[in-house]
């Protein structure tokens, strides 16, 4: 469904883009203007757009020839390349007001930010191996079946992972037995790419243990996912 402030139908279109017009010139005319933000030559270009489509719509308003329509059309693409930047650069800001856009027709932004929720979709991913002592956390994806991912939500995926076997000066935590839960491991890292390589150089031969779950720009997190192991090649 489209959106656009520009009504489509040609009556309409003639309507706002007359309204507009109007609206500015009595904001920038008299001894003292209201509004002194839009040059000469801008209101000028604003004018004679809105002449030439008034030239062309008024023929297709009774019985016309595929030529006058033809016009028409070319009129009103040529109006609206001057009517769209004419609103993004004069009319979205100060001194322009929300109710001067309201009276004009045009769309104020909201300024109001949707709250975005904490994500209620797992995450899964597989697990490859590239190389020696290289593990691989790819296709990262919502659980199949689940809660469908929410592009706001689902901002991107911490991996939770953890290793058996003894401690060494990188990895100092253990994981004393297999892990329930994806809080059961020690380390993480954020992402929001599809895949993550891990270089766990000196682990071959250790199991390691991945949780994945997605997280909110704000932080929040959603539900762990399955738990996936591996020996380290």
């Amino acid at each position: 469904m489209s959106h656009d402030y520009i009504p489509a139908r040609d009556a309409e279109f003639d309507i706002f883009f007359t309204n507009l017009v109007e609206y500015v010139d009595q904001k920038t005319g008299g001894n003292v203007p209201e509004w002194t933000h839009i040059p000469p030559p801008a209101l000028t270009a604003l004018r004679d757009a809105r002449n030439a489509w008034e030239a062309a719509y008024i023929p297709t308003t009774r019985p016309h020839t595929p030529v006058e329509t033809e016009a028409k059309n070319d009129a009103k693409q040529a109006a609206k390349q001057v009517l769209r930047p004419f609103v993004n650069q004069y009319l979205r800001y100060l001194p322009v007001t929300n109710e001067d856009r309201t009276a004009m027709g045009i769309r104020n932004k909201d300024t109001i930010p949707t709250p975005i929720p904490p994500p209620e979709a797992q995450a899964e991913a597989d697990l490859t191996f590239p190389g020696v002592h290289l593990v691989e956390v790819a296709n990262i994806r919502a659980v199949k079946g689940g809660t469908a991912p929410d592009l706001r939500s689902d901002y991107g995926v911490r991996i939770y992972y953890g290793f058996s076997g003894s401690a060494t000066e990188k990895y100092r935590f253990r994981l004393a037995g297999e892990p329930k839960s994806g809080g059961d491991l020690p380390y993480s890292v954020f992402t929001r790419r599809k895949k993550e390589r891990f270089d766990f150089d000196g682990e071959s031969g250790n199991t390691v243990y991945f949780c994945l779950r997605y997280e909110n720009p704000r932080g929040q997190t959603g539900p762990f996912g399955p738990m996936l192991s591996a020996v380290i090649p």
